[in-house]
């Protein structure tokens, strides 16, 4: 089916209790592997893009592969450019065919971000894709952007929340509460309370970085308090490379391309598979299609 805009989908997802995955895609293998687990739990998922991927490839090569396989494909696909903070690559990507777009403004202090997020909000509206924008700061590393608790780092306070949504009409709200981009060192200090209250006064739904690495256990307690976008991107990076070095350690004297490329795949496709269902998504396509249509 054509890619779909992310704002029913997180609507409806957050209306049923349940969160959809994004995964930041790698290539073209790691784009079908999602999408195909999706496919495979009838489900709803994300395919996301970081700057610096968008960089490397281009945003035409891109929204290609993803078009393509979405349009074969029964499940629900959003296309989504993550953390950017290039106003002329949102617009492009806008242009081009992606179904949501992030603006990351959130180093800013609060009325330079909300007026940076106006603008991109005015692209989004021209193109009918979604938007998502960030306030508060989220720990650890995303693309080439560092954030430590010694430089800065600040979580969302809920009234800052409440009057930012006013002002924009988002399909997620990216709040910082505690999750970390990257693996984390020691036990992540989610902020449950933090979640819950945002999500009461805001009723956008929350987008949570920094998925990867937090246990079921904190997941569900995320959803329940409203967070309906999951990222994982670290977890398949780790993925993706040992899947390949490990096939090829295993077999030391199979030199045949497709036979590592599928190994890889096959691994992806099961961590795509496991947070899919883990995150609540299985089943769940149909339901987003008729809420989308």
């Amino acid at each position: 089916m054509p890619l779909v805009n992310m704002k029913p989908v997180l609507r409806e997802a957050q209306k049923q209790g349940y969160a959809v995955a994004a995964f930041n895609l790698v290539d073209y293998g790691t784009t079908k592997a999602m999408i195909k687990a999706a496919e495979e739990l009838a489900a709803p998922v994300i395919v996301q893009v970081s700057a610096k991927t968008i960089k490397y490839y281009s945003h035409k090569e891109i929204v290609s592969w993803v078009r393509v396989l979405a349009e074969d494909s029964p499940s629900p696909v959003v296309l989504h450019l993550d953390h950017c903070k290039d106003i002329e690559m949102i617009r492009k990507c806008a242009e081009s065919g992606w179904t949501s777009i992030m603006i990351d403004a959130s180093e800013l202090p609060f009325e330079k971000n909300l007026e940076l997020s106006k603008q991109v909000q005015e692209i989004a509206d021209k193109h009918g894709v979604g938007l998502e924008a960030e306030l508060g700061q989220i720990l650890g590393v995303e693309d080439d952007m560092v954030v430590s608790e010694d430089e800065g780092s600040r979580l969302t306070e809920p009234e800052d929340a409440e009057r930012f949504t006013r002002e924009l009409d988002l399909a997620a709200f990216a709040a910082a509460v505690g999750t970390a981009h990257g693996y984390y060192k020691g036990e992540p200090k989610v902020g449950f309370d933090r979640i819950r209250e945002i999500n009461s006064r805001t009723g956008v739904p929350m987008a949570l970085h920094g998925g990867t690495g937090l246990d079921e256990q904190t997941i569900a307690r995320c959803i329940a308090g409203g967070c309906a976008k999951i990222n994982i991107s670290t977890n398949l990076k780790h993925v993706f490379v040992e899947s390949f070095t490990g096939f090829h350690r295993d077999n030391p004297k199979d030199f045949e391309p497709l036979h590592l490329i599928d190994a890889q795949y096959q691994a992806c496709k099961a961590l795509f598979k496991s947070k899919i269902a883990e995150f609540g998504g299985s089943g769940r396509a149909a339901e987003v299609i008729a809420k989308a249509a």
